[in-house]
């Protein structure tokens, strides 16, 4: 096949019209010939800049390498070596703000498309069997690893391979953490790819345990000191939802985006073979700019209604994904931008019959450095809705900190741990993710995981 070396080699995608009605996966990725031409057009820099752009410090020169050879399993073992959950990151990274945007062929041309590789290369893997390496024998030191999600998977994954038996707590029914019940089929398939993810860390020796509320069903002091483990890793991800606290927010039909996503991702309620149903909404609006709300949109319009984002600055502020806001506009969701909620109306019945907003403009850069959105006077108007969804951020569950003396918070209630090792203030208690961060995104969570492993095991090696 002929390539363009300025230009990356189209990925193939459902037709918009086609895929706002069903819930299979919208980007169709490289068969085998596209993907190695891909690989072809990566110049294979001496001192590539792509590596420090991931999070996790992923050989990439080396996989593409071994991928435009036609090597793919070679080219999953580079990866494993780096990534417990390359199909995964394949998929939901940011690599246009990461690796891709610091690829000198980008310079003059479209940079090489590294994720779409990577999920080519994961994907290859998988249908072929092919398992990551376990560790060659045991050293007898025990580590509890508390959620299932990018974070506990990644530290767990590391350790196993470096000979520690590992257990991970899961508060949920089902493992994954936030990759199984935050974002949808349509964006990260669970069978085909989050559940195989998960079997293939259980593979390298690590035991999921689920239904294990973590402060509840046993404290961290307690696996420390009745259970034997030698160090403890929280990877409990940030799942308490964030409101604005206007009138009407206590209504029928008005969610946080995180309840809305796990009735559908977790519960299944996009499918009626299920009795876990939601009541979905004819006219949404959904509140917030990030990736979470177009996932909530994206999913509201699947569930039949007509959605709307109502997001208080511009669209070049909009903190998702630009592939997340240009399938959202393709498959018919409407942005009103500079746009600001006042109030929830409710009709008799305690439902939500529409919402208040106010027209915003961008005035002074706040600490953030963004442009603060002010309230233009008079501008005030009603959204047409029954269902509201709030995507405005979460916060971590207080569940483990305030069961667990001598864990130091900071003022937004995230655990304090140092950024090169996970250390907290309590001995031999690690943490990362997004109980540490707030929400972020899964490569900053595995890139968390990885640096914890590292500290655990140099902690544990000098005992």
């Amino acid at each position: 096949m002929e390539v363009d070396v300025l230009k990356r080699v189209p990925v193939r995608e459902q037709d918009p019209k086609v895929r706002a009605t069903n819930f299979e996966e919208v980007c169709l990725g490289y068969n085998k010939e596209e993907a190695m031409a891909e690989a072809t057009r990566c110049l294979q820099c001496k001192n590539p800049q792509c590596v420090k752009g991931c999070p996790v410090n992923i050989d990439i020169p080396k996989f593409i390498k071994e991928l435009a050879e036609g090597r793919v399993e070679d080219a999953y073992r580079v990866i494993g070596t780096y990534s417990a959950l390359p199909a995964v990151c394949g998929r939901v990274c940011p690599q246009e703000s990461q690796c891709e945007a610091k690829c000198i062929r980008g310079i003059k041309g479209d940079a090489v498309s590294i994720g779409k590789l990577e999920r080519f290369v994961a994907d290859t893997a998988r249908e072929e069997g092919v398992k990551p390496e376990k560790a060659e024998k045991k050293n007898g030191k025990k580590v509890a690893v508390i959620g299932s999600g990018p974070a506990g998977l990644t530290c767990a994954g590391d350790l196993a391979k470096l000979g520690y038996e590992v257990t991970i707590f899961e508060a949920l029914h089902k493992a994954g953490g936030v990759l199984s019940y935050g974002i949808p089929e349509f964006r990260l398939p669970k069978e085909k790819v989050v559940d195989c993810e998960v079997e293939n860390v259980k593979s390298l020796g690590v035991k999921i345990e689920t239904n294990v509320v973590i402060g509840k069903s046993i404290t961290i002091d307690e696996l420390l000191t009745d259970e034997g483990f030698d160090a403890v890793f929280i990877g409990s991800g940030a799942g308490l939802p964030r409101f604005m606290g206007i009138p009407g927010e206590n209504a029928n039909g008005v969610f946080s985006a995180n309840e809305y996503l796990t009735r559908s991702n977790l519960m299944k309620a996009f499918d009626d073979s299920y009795a876990t149903p939601i009541a979905a909404g004819s006219k949404v609006a959904v509140v917030g700019g990030g990736n979470v709300a177009m996932d909530a949109a994206r999913t509201a319009l699947r569930l039949g209604a007509d959605v709307h984002i109502v997001y208080r600055r511009s669209e070049e502020e909009l903190p998702a994904r630009v592939e997340e806001v240009h399938h959202a506009k393709e498959e018919g969701i409407i942005f009103d931008l500079l746009t600001n909620p006042t109030e929830i109306l409710v009709d008799d019945n305690g439902n939500v019959k529409g919402m208040t907003c106010i027209r915003m403009e961008l005035g002074e850069p706040d600490e953030s450095g963004r442009r603060r959105p002010v309230e233009i006077p008079g501008s005030e108007f009603t959204l047409d809705v029954d269902t509201v969804i709030m995507s405005l951020g979460t916060s971590p569950n207080p569940l483990i900190s305030s069961t667990t003396e001598g864990l130091a918070l900071n003022k937004r209630k995230c655990i304090v741990a140092e950024e090169e090792n996970g250390q907290t203030s309590k001995a031999k208690v690690y943490a990362g993710g997004d109980a540490v961060t707030g929400a972020a995104t899964v490569i900053l969570a595995m890139g968390a995981g990885k640096a914890a492993a590292k500290g655990i095991d140099e902690f544990l090696s000098q005992k």
